[in-house]
């Protein structure tokens, strides 16, 4: 057995199918059938159940997949720390963030990362659910977590950068807009809303702010993104409540500040005894402003 055929293994399990994990490795679909059957041959055991639109996981193949997971993680990492041991850093930086936290300072940390270490991946887990989280942090699938809240278990050291302000968004032109005094809920509870995707951290965090406050407001619709929400309440559909610093750039004139103030810790992540690539990357996030307010416009929030 090869780490290759691990890798081919997981991209297929990934892909549903053979040929499309061919095209993304690369090679063809002969000579990828032919690697994942010798596996199998050499294992005892048959990891895919072929089908006619694509290839499923057997029970034998997911229990294999988990610790072939866990191996080429920790293969990409020892070639990480013998590159970065002669000064320079490649290979794969993973990380997982949760919603919003990735909309500015994140996407500057990484551009200032990658100036300095042009050879360096990074691979961004977008809000993924409580389950998902567990699992990549399980199979030591990833580096780093930029969160608000510390999953159960998770075995990292945690870092806070700062406080991240919410805000709500209302239409332009709408009475509310032109408020100077900072929002209160109450002051949306006859409004309609717009939500995100049911069992979201982010939806989970309005829908027990909503009910602290004794609302229960009509809801018109559901986004998967922080960006499509906004843009759905400058369209005039409803108003919502999003991190500050997740309005789009050009939307920025639609947030109002909250009153009480509502903030969330940023928090990061980091595994226990990082390498040279965590720890460049953790000095990056230290240099953002994580207030989330103070990338708005100042008229937007006086």
């Amino acid at each position: 057995m090869s780490l290759r055929q691990y890798e081919y293994a997981l991209a297929v399990a990934e892909e549903g199918s053979m040929t499309a994990a061919a095209e993304r490795l690369r090679v063809t679909q002969p000579s990828l059938s032919q690697q994942i059957g010798a596996l199998e041959k050499h294992l005892g055991v048959q990891l895919f159940t072929r089908t006619p639109n694509g290839v499923t996981v057997t029970v034998a193949g997911r229990a294999f997949l988990a610790e072939a997971k866990i191996a080429t993680t920790a293969s990409r990492r020892a070639v990480m720390a013998a590159r970065a041991a002669d000064g320079e850093l490649a290979g794969e930086l993973i990380i997982a963030v949760h919603m919003g936290l990735g909309a500015r300072q994140l996407p500057q940390a990484l551009g200032q990362l990658r100036n300095r270490h042009p050879k360096l991946q990074v691979t961004l887990h977008e809000e993924p659910d409580p389950a998902d989280m567990e699992r990549l942090l399980r199979q030591g699938a990833l580096d780093m977590i930029l969160v608000h809240h510390v999953p159960a278990g998770c075995p990292f050291d945690v870092h806070q950068l700062g406080e991240e302000a919410f805000v709500a968004v209302v239409p332009k032109g709408h009475p509310l807009s032109s408020e100077v005094a900072p929002l209160r809920l109450e002051n949306l509870a006859s409004e309609a809303w717009i939500r995100y995707r049911s069992a979201s951290l982010l939806d989970d965090y309005l829908a027990r702010l909503l009910a602290s406050a004794g609302l229960s407001p009509h809801t018109v619709a559901r986004a998967s993104q922080i960006s499509t929400a906004v843009r759905l309440v400058a369209q005039g559909l409803g108003v919502t409540v999003v991190p500050a610093s997740a309005v789009p750039e050009g939307f920025e004139e639609l947030a109002r500040p909250l009153q009480p103030a509502l903030t969330e810790p940023v928090l990061v992540g980091v595994r226990r005894n990082p390498g040279p690539a965590e720890t460049a990357m953790l000095d990056h996030l230290n240099q953002q402003n994580w207030c989330g307010t103070g990338l708005l416009s100042r008229s937007a929030l006086v």
